[in-house]
């Protein structure tokens, strides 16, 4: 299998046009149910530029989710950078995680994307490296945000790598089950859930009203 094409300028647009299909149908049928032909269809290509461009399936579902992600990181990373606070940073990480309905632009099904990445990266290797890279920005996103902490907003011994790794974890497994719609793990349990945790590890004060 040729290596797929190389991103550049004159095939942005088109690349981007065939990865959103991709999200899209991906999201709605699932990963095994989705064909590079139905892509091409859904793109308005041929199945064999598609093949062209992203070389094989597992790929395109890697870059799909990547794409996506990007609108994600680009407007969460200003969201985070205006909020006024540790907590209010968390806040708004514990909401994109586990509320359905976030203010976030992604491209619609993003959820569905995850769930079939993770699905994939179990027997997948390619598929796998796409994943560490994904939730290793995660992680970073939330180990940034412990970061910028203003003094006595954490206890001083908080590691925020540390810290990071379990949240990410605790927010990846309520992720799953509001994705499910479990009908105990409620969005706002989880953000509840996700909080208390938040407060224990970090020794945050006390919400004020209204938080």
């Amino acid at each position: 299998m040729a290596d797929p094409a190389t991103a550049s300028e004159n095939n942005e647009v088109r690349r981007i046009q065939m990865l959103r299909a991709a999200a899209e149908l991906i999201a709605e049928r699932g990963f095994a149910d989705t064909r590079i032909a139905d892509v091409a269809s859904r793109a308005g290509v041929s199945a064999p530029l598609v093949i062209y461009y992203f070389g094989t399936r597992d790929r395109l579902l890697v870059d799909a989710l990547r794409h996506s992600e990007e609108s994600f990181y680009a407007a969460a990373a200003k969201s985070l950078a205006d909020a006024d606070s540790l907590r209010a940073r968390l806040a708004l990480l514990i909401r994109w995680m586990c509320t359905p309905d976030s203010d976030v632009e992604e491209i619609p099904g993003a959820s569905g994307l995850w769930l079939e990445l993770w699905s994939q990266a179990y027997r997948n290797d390619e598929v796998w490296t796409g994943r560490v890279e994904l939730d290793e920005r995660w992680r970073g996103m939330i180990v940034d945000a412990v970061q910028a902490a203003r003094p006595g907003e954490v206890r001083e011994s908080v590691d925020a790598v540390e810290f990071g790794l379990e949240f990410s974890a605790l927010l990846d497994g309520l992720f799953v089950q509001v994705a499910l719609e479990d009908p105990v793990v409620l969005p706002a349990v989880a953000y509840r859930i996700a909080m208390r945790f938040a407060e224990r590890e970090l020794g945050l004060p006390p919400a004020g009203p209204g938080s």
